[in-house]
């Protein structure tokens, strides 16, 4: 994305009441104190055995909780995970899932100043059952936080699935910045410890609630095992992270502007605003789509998709939201050979896997910090590995244009046009009424992506729009939709706007579109979605290529922000 429109962005940005050791020190005790002690805390025991409490754990770390009066611990109600045979992890039923009771309460009522509360989490995604640490600042005497995960839920998009007891809230340390890298991160004390037993696969929102009111969220992904026979929403941490400001800097700017930008964002750090990064803005419309309709679903992240590629074997489709710019070569690499396995790929956005990064460790764990110096001049593995320094993945040294397998890539930003429609009988418009030349307004929005015909773009391709734009007040060029098929059988689907997941939702984030708009992007984002989950596209829906009549050259523009 080009700095102009930078500082925009950036703004869009098992606790249980029976634990023994908040009756007693846990260095203390053992199981002969145990047993003198159990005729005196029957009732406590009891209890405790009902809840599944483990008496005997005396290693773990506590915080101090203060007791709300007159509010029973939530009841967790989660059907049970299906039966796929020994050993097949077969995940959630999604449709089960959102036929239970929803609920609006994830939404902030008053988030208050950046300081009010504000917090992060030591894992961006853990299986299910998993343990993670909560690090919370806040001047607040307490503080309690909700886990909501997120779907459709009869349109309330969310459902309550874990609250804390009230924690003792803390002022926090201020952020630390690593000099001439320019990472900012939270040096902070851990606030609590919290365990997802029972919190059913997906993505969650954290509501953090202040005892003076103010609230704020976390985003934690609960991610899937397994993929197989399912489509896999990936959520693009690792772009939510380079648009992080909070500590004073981002990949694209710090205090002073581009030269003190972040050549190094660490996720040891809440995000600015809301705190879902870009969660909300550019992926909870497709989520809520998705679980409308009930298909089987798989979760995970940026990080997974780079290390640990066996989660995803099986899978139908993957289902990049949106904006998803920020990819390691794990990530291009594993996503590849997917593709070259039959796997579907979904792109709902634009601007997509521009970017080459790394992922480091950090005092918190492994794959915590995304190195991008934007320069390979700059980045010292240019010395050693140009194959991993971090420019734009289309430049030298060893230019790999991202349109080689997207289909198209990414020209600017700052547009606004309509979607115009170039063929109206490809599948992926059945149901929509468009015919030829169908313009859908607002639909091209922000960045947007072409074909190039120096991209080195895979064949047979189907441009399925062609939408004039003009960049700049003064240079014109088009925006282009794209679905090219594979020898695998794979289908890969380019939306190459901004604009397509926001459409989606009742209330666009860009305010309000035309009906008619609305219902043309989630029609066609349906028929994808069902599609790429029935199996390899190219079976059913082989692209008819029309790659000569629209492909042009690469742009004048400078690419380097």
């Amino acid at each position: 994305m080009n700095e102009s429109l930078s500082s925009f962005f950036a703004r869009l940005g098992e606790f249980t009441f029976c634990d023994p050791a908040r009756l007693y020190d846990r260095k203390i005790m053992n199981l002969r104190r145990i047993a003198l002690l159990v005729a005196a805390l029957g009732v406590v025991v009891a209890v405790c055995v009902q809840y599944g409490t483990n008496l005997l754990d005396s290693a773990k770390e506590t915080v101090t909780a203060l007791p709300t009066p007159g509010r029973p611990p939530v009841q967790v109600v989660t059907p049970p995970p299906e039966k796929g045979g020994p050993g097949k992890n077969v995940g959630i039923n999604v449709a089960k899932e959102n036929a239970l009771p929803g609920t609006t309460d994830w939404k902030l009522k008053n988030p208050g100043p950046q300081n009010a509360i504000e917090g992060y989490a030591d894992r961006v995604s853990v299986d299910p059952g998993d343990k993670f640490g909560l690090y919370v600042s806040t001047p607040a005497r307490d503080f309690q936080v909700e886990a909501y995960r997120m779907g459709w839920y009869d349109g309330k998009q969310g459902r309550l699935v874990w609250s804390s007891d009230r924690v003792r809230g803390q002022r926090q340390a201020a952020a630390e910045m690593t000099p001439q890298i320019y990472m900012a991160r939270a040096p902070w004390k851990r606030s609590l410890e919290v365990s997802t037993k029972g919190w059913p696969e997906g993505d969650y929102r954290l509501k953090l609630v202040s005892a003076a009111g103010h609230d704020r969220w976390v985003p934690l992904t609960v991610r899937s095992k397994s993929a197989e026979g399912r489509s896999v929403f990936i959520n693009a941490v690792a772009t939510w992270a380079a648009y992080n400001s909070w500590g004073g800097a981002n990949i694209y700017g710090g205090i002073k502007g581009y030269g003190d930008r972040a050549r190094k964002v660490s996720f040891d750090r809440p995000y600015t605003g809301a705190g879902d990064g870009l969660f909300g803005w550019h992926e909870l419309p497709m989520l809520t789509l998705a679980e409308r309709m009930g298909i089987p679903l798989a979760y995970g992240t940026s990080l997974e998709l780079d290390s640990e590629p066996a989660r995803f074997k099986g899978a139908r489709g993957m289902i990049f939201p949106s904006h998803d710019e920020y990819w390691s070569s794990g990530m291009r690499t594993n996503t590849i050979a997917l593709r070259d396995k039959g796997v579907n790929l979904a792109f709902f956005g634009a601007n997509n896997a521009y970017r080459h990064v790394r992922f480091e460790s950090s005092p918190l764990g492994a794959e915590r910090v995304v190195t991008c110096y934007k320069d390979a001049a700059e980045d010292p593995m240019s010395l050693t590995d140009t194959d991993e320094a971090t420019q734009q993945w289309r430049q030298a040294p060893n230019p790999r244009p991202e349109a080689s397998f997207l289909g198209i890539q990414y020209e600017w930003a700052g547009v606004l046009a309509p979607y115009v429609v170039t063929d109206p009988n490809v599948w992926l418009y059945k149901g929509t009424g468009a015919h030829a030349g169908s313009q859908y307004p607002g639909l091209v929005r922000s960045e947007f992506d072409r074909v190039f015909s120096d991209g080195n773009t895979p064949r047979p391709i189907q441009i399925l729009s062609n939408s004039p734009v003009v960049i700049q007040g003064k240079d014109k060029s088009f925006a282009n939709s794209t679905y090219y098929t594979t020898a695998s059988g794979a289908g890969v689907f380019s939306a190459g706007t901004l604009g397509w997941t926001c459409a989606v939702d009742a209330s666009p984030c860009w305010g309000k579109l035309p009906k008619e708009t609305g219902k043309f992007a989630t029609k066609v984002a349906e028929n994808i979605i069902s599609a790429f989950q029935a199996g390899p596209a190219a079976k059913a829906h082989p692209a008819v290529d029309n790659y000569e009549k629209y492909a042009r050259p690469t742009g004048r523009f400078k690419y380097n922000m």
